[in-house]
């Protein structure tokens, strides 16, 4: 099932129908550790929605109220190369590739709710950087008490420039205007998604694809609820949180994102992201 957050309240898609959640309050909505049970009962109750070209769905808005927005890096083979690529000169490379190795993964704050950036958004690169990527990654929605209960897509927008200068520069590499989004929804489901569930974007510049490439969450070194069991030890989330869960697929090192780009991340059952650089 998908919840969608638009202008016109909650919707709730379950086998291509659409209903209108009687509830309007996102943060309730979502922090129930019986959600997925909770949408089904709803949709016994509710009205369908025959959304058509008369009447048709309404805009689609970020999947997050107040929740805050948090990261792991280094949780795939693949980024860990990137990391210590970039940061080589800086003598910062060996650092990445202990955290690949070690108990204790890489966490970070990286969005308010307010800056987030949804489908169909804006991302940003900043201009005091030369060296700029998007990162496709799994994103996890936990409630409260810690239990994952959804999924959405997320990108990872990155300064590749800066946090190669210095490791102790990753939040201004990170965090920053138009650096997260977030979406098309929140998918909830019964079952964990399967490992072989595929990761795919395609970069067009001009209307031509400049990159693209697939993942499968196998390649993860780190499993959801390590990294949801690290960021809760001494962390509260009356909300519940979002927690990206790094990524797979990093551009060469000769590729820089430009202004006009657009990021297309699919992550099938959830759906696909949208975002063009500002």
């Amino acid at each position: 099932m998908k919840l969608y957050r638009t202008e016109h309240g909650i919707l709730l898609e379950k086998e291509d129908q659409y209903y209108r959640l009687h509830e309007t309050n996102w943060d309730v909505v979502v922090n129930r550790d019986d959600l997925y049970n909770w949408l089904v009962t709803q949709t016994e109750s509710l009205l369908l929605l025959p959304f058509n070209d008369s009447s048709p769905m309404p805009e689609v808005l970020t999947p997050v109220g107040t929740q805050e927005v948090w990261a792991s890096g280094v949780t795939y083979y693949r980024s860990r190369e990137a990391r210590m690529e970039e940061s080589e000169k800086a003598g910062g490379g060996s650092f990445y590739d202990r955290v690949y190795s070690a108990e204790r993964p890489e966490l970070f704050f990286k969005s308010n709710a307010w800056r987030v950036v949804g489908d169909s958004g804006h991302v940003r690169i900043r201009k005091d950087s030369g060296w700029d990527v998007p990162e496709p990654e799994l994103t996890l929605f936990a409630t409260s008490s810690g239990k994952l209960v959804g999924y959405t897509i997320g990108n990872d927008m990155s300064s590749r420039s800066i946090e190669g200068e210095n490791p102790l520069y990753l939040p201004q590499a990170k965090s920053y205007r138009g650096s997260a989004a977030l979406g098309p929804c929140l998918y909830v489901s019964e079952e964990p998604l399967s490992d072989e569930t595929e990761i795919n974007i395609a970069i067009t510049r001009g209307g031509e694809e400049v990159f693209g490439n697939t993942v499968t969450l196998s390649q993860m070194k780190r499993k959801p609820e390590e990294l949801l069991g690290f960021l809760f030890r001494e962390l509260d989330f009356p909300q519940g949180v979002y927690l990206m869960t790094g990524t797979g697929i990093i551009p060469p090192s000769e590729f820089t994102l430009k202004s006009g780009d657009k990021i297309i991340i699919t992550i099938e059952p959830i759906g696909t992201l949208v975002n063009t650089v500002e």
